[in-house]
């Protein structure tokens, strides 16, 4: 599947699984556009490996709506369009309801609920028919045993996947699949492997869900599981 000519913004791309779907959506052929908030040098290496034609690093802070103005205009002043948007950046507070501050709330809710939203809104303006918006969730929401001290992070990407669903039905109006949201987290149920998923197996999910083999996926919460023994 070649992603060749695709534009792919991914929030939180300078380590970890941003940086694996990035480095494995760029050896599809796509340009990608790695977003961080700090490490420079990190994005930087990130670049370097994609190769400076295809990639390019943008600071910006993905909870900060105008960062994230900032963030699609550079992008389209580079590339004149974008293809895909993943809003992956995120954190994970551990906090249950008497431990969560206000401030906690805020920030948490900025980058992981009020950030992807607004990107969304923004990115789409700038999106050919077929686009794709991939949220990312967690799969703490589909497991029982999940400890009190997730509530904060829970409750916020249970929003993740109420938005998934009902922005699918009204980004399907301009031909944009708002399809994907991807339980990306390692942090439930038990694989038949033994282990947790590595982010390159997660990033070649998402390489399919950017590719056209999932045009037919509009709204769905793909999980992928890793596992703790």
């Amino acid at each position: 599947m070649s992603l060749s000519g695709k534009v792919i913004l991914i929030t939180g791309s300078s380590q970890g699984i941003g940086k694996a779907v990035a480095l494995h959506l760029a050896s599809k052929g796509a340009s990608i556009v790695i977003n961080y908030n700090s490490n420079s040098a990190e994005a930087d290496k990130v670049v370097n490996e994609i190769g400076s034609d295809r990639a390019i690093a943008i600071q910006a802070d993905a909870g900060n709506l105008a960062d994230l103005d900032r963030l699609v205009d550079t992008t389209v002043a580079r590339f004149g369009k974008i293809d895909v948007v993943v809003p992956n950046a995120g954190i994970l507070p551990m906090r249950d309801l008497e431990s969560t501050s206000e401030e906690d709330f805020d920030k948490t809710y900025n980058l992981l609920v009020k950030g992807p939203y607004f990107l969304a809104q923004k990115a789409v303006k700038h999106m050919p028919a077929g686009g794709r918006v991939i949220f990312v969730s967690s799969s703490v929401l589909s497991t029982s045993s999940i400890g009190p001290a997730y509530l904060l992070y829970g409750s916020a990407k249970g929003a993740i996947e109420g938005m998934t669903r009902i922005m699918s039905k009204d980004l399907a109006r301009k031909g944009i699949l708002g399809k994907s949201e991807q339980v990306l987290k390692t942090v439930a149920g038990f694989s038949p492997f033994n282990r947790i998923g590595e982010p390159s197996e997660i990033a070649s999910v998402l390489g399919f869900l950017a590719g056209e083999d999932s045009k037919w996926m509009s709204g769905q919460i793909v999980r992928v599981n890793g596992a703790m023994a």
